[in-house]
């Protein structure tokens, strides 16, 4: 699907059901990629809004570029996510719905393009959270037994 990935944000399968994807472009300026491209984007707090028609990237964190000189850019300001209309008011109607959030899981290179995979997610539950910690340990012991008995 895509060459590289810069960042994930692996709290956001923690803390949410994912209900669908979708991806974006992300307005940034040329320090910004350079260091996405170095790997220094982070977003682990990341949530994006749609505000005035526009969707919006708040709390990514792009550290600043060790090369770059006086115009470099601020790292933690709102960014710009490029949607078309449509999908922008299909996602405004879903935001709005009890619960929903737009959270960013993954940015990665497509084509020589930063691209961000936005995903429509409903918070989850403590026990929610107790529940999935405790799926992941049994599916590591029972891969820990299989490896054992193929071992033998």
């Amino acid at each position: 699907m895509s060459d590289k990935v810069f960042a994930t944000n692996r709290k956001a399968f923690h803390d949410y059901h994912v209900l669908e994807t979708l991806e974006a472009g992300i307005a940034l300026t040329g320090t910004e990629v350079k260091s996405v491209r170095a790997g220094g984007m982070s977003l682990r707090d990341a949530y994006a809004q749609v505000q005035g028609g526009e969707v919006w990237l708040f709390n990514s964190h792009i550290a600043p570029y060790d090369r770059g000189n006086r115009y470099n850019h601020e790292t933690d300001r709102p960014r710009k996510l490029l949607l078309h209309k449509m999908e922008i008011g299909r996602l405004m109607g879903k935001v709005q719905q009890a619960g929903n959030t737009l959270v960013p899981l993954r940015a990665y290179d497509l084509r020589g393009r930063v691209k961000v995979e936005l995903a429509l997610a409903r918070g989850k539950r403590q026990y929610d959270k107790r529940e999935a910690i405790a799926d992941r340990e049994a599916r590591r012991e029972i891969d820990r037994a299989m490896k054992e008995a193929l071992a033998r």
